[in-house]
């Protein structure tokens, strides 16, 4: 993706709390589309290899959420953690981290990771088809700056992290204030 370039449309099998369903999981599948997690929004999307994954477990999904009300002042109405893993996944790891403003997409088959241009293939360690580590400022389905990892190839056989840290983030977004039209 480059600046300027919208965000392709898709559908993300998400599954939403329903206290009308019963039984002992108490949710139904709700398909949500590329507008209705980014249109007339302004937010932060990352993405990463995997849910339950070290660095992604440990430092950065974590650190977006530490710095959530400091990355919100800069103008952000959500920020989105994304992954090619299915919404039972994502929504266990957003419980197992606590998460209170940081939201999961599950992107369960890739499509909008690869209509993006960043899936790619980690077989070396047996996850197959996964989203290199990115991170982009969303503006109403428009990218407003894009972040990766150097390096994205398949099999790669580290795990870069730095580009897509919260800290580049708050850097860049203190450096480019948002531009608000007096009405």
């Amino acid at each position: 993706m480059l600046i300027g370039d919208r965000l392709p449309q898709v559908t993300f099998q998400t599954r939403i709390y329903d206290p009308s369903v019963s039984g002992p999981n108490p949710y139904r599948w709700q398909g949500m589309t590329t507008d209705d997690f980014f249109k007339g929004k302004r937010v932060l999307l990352f993405s990463l290899p995997g849910a339950f994954t070290p660095t992604c477990s440990t430092y950065q999904l974590p650190g977006f959420e530490a710095a959530s009300e400091e990355l919100k002042r800069h103008g952000l109405d959500e920020i989105y953690c994304l992954s090619v893993n299915d919404a039972f996944v994502m929504n266990q790891w957003a419980k197992s981290l606590a998460l209170e403003n940081v939201k999961v997409i599950p992107d369960g088959s890739g499509e909008f990771t690869e209509r993006v241009g960043m899936l790619v293939r980690k077989d070396n360690l047996g996850f197959g088809a996964r989203s290199w580590r990115y991170a982009a400022i969303i503006d109403d389905c428009v990218v407003e700056a894009w972040f990766e990892e150097p390096g994205r190839v398949d099999d790669c056989p580290s795990d870069p992290y730095g580009t897509t840290a919260p800290e580049t983030l708050l850097e860049w977004l203190r450096d480019n204030p948002k531009q608000v039209s007096a009405a």
